[in-house]
């Protein structure tokens, strides 16, 4: 249903904003540029995002399967099984679900999205499967959205090598407020979820296990910051993740080889379902991405930010960080919106700017939050969302407002 009004709304307001336009301004280019807007976003949609999302949804679907039937979907299950069962009442003891879960939040603190969102759509279909009501969202569907959008990353790699490529004097500069960010976010999301499902978070199975993870990312960032010098940190991320991206599968494969499975057969049984699974989702993709396109592009999203920047003149704040606020306004919306926003923002404030910096953070702090909805429910046939899209956001909110406070700390 939220996604309904929200769908609705930008339509609306976007035609509004484009007739006040054409009317009192005079910009009689106006409605031509929303409309081939709506025809190079939805081509997009289809040929750069669905079709393509095919192969890599069909190659991990395949790696998946021979996972499961290595056994080692089940033993990353009871690994997490403890932590899970606390946030995820619903999900029955070892369940495979577990432990796609934990491939998908895996890929993502990796900054792996190619092969977070194929693991993570394969997560969802599980969690359907033991969803007594399909088209509504259930509590465990919910929970793993709204942390899977907080984003949590630790390997912000394709920041900064975007960094590198426009020139920054250090690049990797980003690294510790992208994580606090990020980490910000995702504690939000889950505290808000944990409220509204009334899940117990002073239970000290998920009180150990958030302490870990604070732990293990604390020791991280002291590690890179205190053993690695600023060229290293980029170069020994990129090298570790793709490591472990590459590992998964052999691993996988040796795993199904000891259990004298057919591996080549159960990657090719995996496998089918990537194309139908990317089939399914266009008209989902087609629909969020034009409407995304069209309020982009009428201009509302800088009125709003003008709006901002107005009001927080008033109360005297330093209003530096609202220039990089188009990116976080968009990020929630389109990942690629997001990174072109960036791009943009550090081409024109110059990437070691105040301006520039805080932009990367925003662009790591958070995910696509509309897309993921609109992809991942989509996936399954969910209609009703219920409080994904708000407790998502809120999420989104928290990081947000971690990346300035982080920014003006680490940057001026």
């Amino acid at each position: 249903m939220a996604l309904n009004y929200v769908w609705i709304a930008f339509f609306i307001i976007s035609f509004i904003v484009a007739l006040i336009k054409l009317v009192f301004f005079g910009d009689t280019e106006i409605f031509q540029k929303l409309v081939e807007s709506l025809f190079d976003t939805t081509k997009s949609s289809v040929m750069d995002i669905a079709l393509p999302l095919a192969g890599t949804m069909a190659f991990w679907l395949g790696i998946m399967n021979i996972g499961e039937k290595a056994g080692a979907i089940n033993f990353l299950s009871r690994i997490v099984g403890p932590f899970f069962s606390r946030l995820f009442p619903e999900v029955p003891k070892n369940h495979p679900a577990t432990g796609q879960m934990l491939m998908n939040f895996s890929a993502n603190l990796l900054g792996l999205d190619n092969a977070a969102t194929p693991l993570g759509l394969k997560a969802m279909g599980s969690l359907q499967e033991i969803n007594p009501s399909k088209d509504t969202a259930s509590n465990a569907q919910i929970m793993f959205l709204v942390l899977h959008t907080s984003g949590l990353t630790i390997l912000p790699i394709s920041i900064i090598a975007q960094r590198a490529i426009l020139n920054a004097a250090d690049p990797t500069d980003i690294f510790i407020p992208c994580i606090i960010a990020t980490y910000v976010a995702t504690v939000a999301g889950l505290l808000i979820v944990a409220i509204w499902q009334k899940i117990n978070l002073l239970n000290r199975v998920i009180i150990s296990w958030l302490l870990g993870l604070t732990a293990f990312i604390g020791l991280v960032v002291w590690y890179f910051t205190a053993y690695l010098s600023k060229a290293q940190i980029s170069e020994v991320s990129k090298v570790v993740s793709n490591v472990l991206l590459f590992l998964i599968p052999v691993v996988f494969i040796l795993g199904a080889i000891r259990k004298k499975v057919n591996v080549f057969d159960a990657f090719v049984e995996g496998a089918k379902g990537g194309f139908e699974t990317s089939v399914k989702i266009i008209p989902y993709l087609v629909a969020m991405l034009a409407a995304i396109s069209v309020f982009r592009n009428c201009g509302a999203l800088g009125y709003i930010v003008d709006g901002f920047k107005y009001i927080f003149s008033m109360f005297q704040m330093d209003t530096r960080f609202t220039d990089a606020l188009p990116v976080a306004l968009m990020k929630p919306l389109s990942g690629s919106g997001a990174k072109a926003m960036m791009i943009e923002t550090m081409t024109t404030f110059h990437p070691d700017s105040f301006v520039g910096r805080l932009a990367c953070v925003f662009n790591g702090s958070a995910d696509t939050t509309f897309y993921i909805v609109a992809l991942y429910f989509g996936s399954v046939g969910i209609k009703k969302s219920r409080y994904a899209i708000t407790a998502g956001l809120f999420a989104d909110l928290a990081g947000v407002i971690a990346a300035i406070l982080i920014s003006y700390l680490f940057f001026g």
